[in-house]
Order: C-alpha cells, then structure tokens, then sequence
C-alpha cells in the first residue's frame, strides 16, 4: 500500500504539481480517505500504468471531465495538469471543440470558459 501510495505521489506531482497537491491538502480535514484514494488509485495505479504517456493521459481526462459535465474545478486542475505535461494551449480548445457534435455546447462552453481562466493566471 506504501508503495500505490509513494508511486501515486509522484505521478501527481509530474502532473498537476501545486494544484493537485491543493487539491489533496484541502481534503485532509474533510475527506482524508478520498485524498488517499485519489494518490493510491488515480494515480498509484492508473496513472502509473504503461500504454499511455501523461499527454494522452490529461487529454482522455479533459475530454472525460467536460462530458460528465459540472466538473468546472477538476477541469481547472487538469487542465494545468495538461499544460503541465506538454500539452499546448492550442490542442486543450481543440479537445474541447471536438466534443462539442456529443456534448453540446453548454458544456463546451463550461469548458472553454475555464481554460480560458487557467490560460490567464499561467500568462
């Protein structure tokens, strides 16, 4: 269990370093087991799977977190999570805009509007 743990660690580290680590921080007095869970499962174990570098990891994530829909604040965290891992700016809104024909345009919209909020704090 130590080692999910240390292991998942490191992936959200790679991935969303300051904000993934707020995210986390901010549970331990609510929810610790759920900020365990997300270091140990999400990313002790499938992030830290072969088959898929962290890019491609993040674009299955953002494409996942606009078509559940309402999930503004885990988009704002992967989507630095995605910048974070080399994917550029451009390819985020192109993700989004690809959605639009299965989603519709409110949650394109939802998604473009937080991007745009992440791009202008990282200026």
């Amino acid at each position: 269990m130590e080692e999910r743990y240390e292991r998942g660690l490191e992936k959200l580290g790679q991935v969303d370093a300051e904000s993934g680590k707020g995210v986390i921080e901010s549970m331990q007095e609510i929810a610790p087991a759920l900020a365990d869970y997300i270091i140990e499962f999400a990313f002790g174990d499938i992030y830290s799977r072969r088959g898929l570098t962290l890019e491609e990891r993040e674009i299955i994530t953002l494409a996942s977190l606009l078509t559940a829909g309402g999930c503004e604040a885990q988009l704002d965290v992967h989507i630095n999570g995605a910048l974070n891992v080399g994917v550029p700016k451009e390819k985020i809104v192109e993700i989004f805009l690809q959605c639009i024909p299965y989603t519709g345009f409110p949650k394109v919209l939802n998604a473009v509007n937080t991007a745009k909020k992440v791009f202008g704090k990282r200026k």
